[in-house]
């Protein structure tokens, strides 16, 4: 097309316009050459095919784990990718068909594209238990003003805790710190380096290990939803439909677990 790519820069190459948007569109196209590579193998091989994961929810990995273990077992024949970092977005992944389910507990809504509820979950405030609120048992927006909040890496945009507790306060916390281990994240809240916001159920589970505790946040709480969100023609697949099934087995039964102080996570 006598079009340049790439041109030097002293002993460098550098890309021209041309060249990045061939980049770009590399970027786009080889995922979803690379997937339909794999879904030929396994129909050679007699397996029914690979489900791609896509996961847009940091805290989802320890349900994840018990999921994906119950579903291979019922489905050996299928293999499972898990894609957690895309080159837009979830959504983009799963309408440009890199992934074949996105894991969200967020709702975007698109014309192609079916969600189903999975779970439903509170989120919590966690303190070290000899914090300045360690007796607050229900937490106001002022109370983040002199704290340091620990997150995981995501854009301040997805922080359920900004867009729904203090935005609407006009009330930021004093710093915030990205975390992307959330073993890590505990033990700085355990040693009082700053406080975090986690689904109830996760938070109970580390409780039995480091000594934390738990707040509420506002009186009537901050109450979520764990989607699956898929394109529409997929909602017959077979081994989708069965990974829909056993996640949200996995949730009810993690739903219905007593803590030790009798609340219900």
């Amino acid at each position: 097309m006598d079009v340049t790519l790439w041109e030097r820069k002293g002993r460098n190459l550098r890309l021209t316009q041309a060249g990045e948007l061939l980049l770009q569109t590399a970027q786009q196209v080889l995922p979803v050459l690379e997937q339909a590579e794999n879904m030929l193998k396994a129909y050679g091989e007699g397996r029914q095919g690979v489900l791609r994961i896509g996961v847009e929810c940091y805290p989802c990995y320890e349900w994840l784990t018990s999921v994906i273990g119950t579903f291979l077992e019922q489905m050996p024949d299928v293999d499972i990718d898990i894609v957690n970092k895309f080159q837009f977005s979830g959504m983009e992944g799963l309408l440009n068909h890199h992934i074949d389910i996105l894991v969200t507990p967020d709702q975007e809504r698109k014309e192609a594209i079916h969600y189903e509820e999975l779970a439903k979950y509170e989120l919590v405030l966690l303190t070290a238990s000899q914090h300045t609120l360690a007796n607050q048992h229900i937490i106001k927006p002022e109370h983040f003003a002199n704290e340091t909040l620990l997150t995981f890496p995501v854009h301040a945009t997805r922080l359920d805790i900004l867009n729904h507790f203090l935005s609407p306060a006009y009330i930021m916390p004093k710093s915030i710190k990205k975390m992307g281990s959330i073993d890590l994240m505990l033990q700085m809240v355990a040693l009082g380096r700053g406080v975090c916001v986690l689904p109830e159920w996760l938070a109970d589970s580390y409780a039995k290990k480091i000594q934390i505790k738990k707040h509420r946040l506002g009186k009537q709480g901050i109450q979520k939803q764990l989607f699956v969100a898929l394109r529409k023609q997929d909602r017959t697949v077979p081994y989708i439909r069965q990974f829909i099934q056993t996640g949200k087995k996995e949730a009810s039964q993690l739903a219905a677990t007593p803590t030790d102080n009798g609340r219900v996570i």
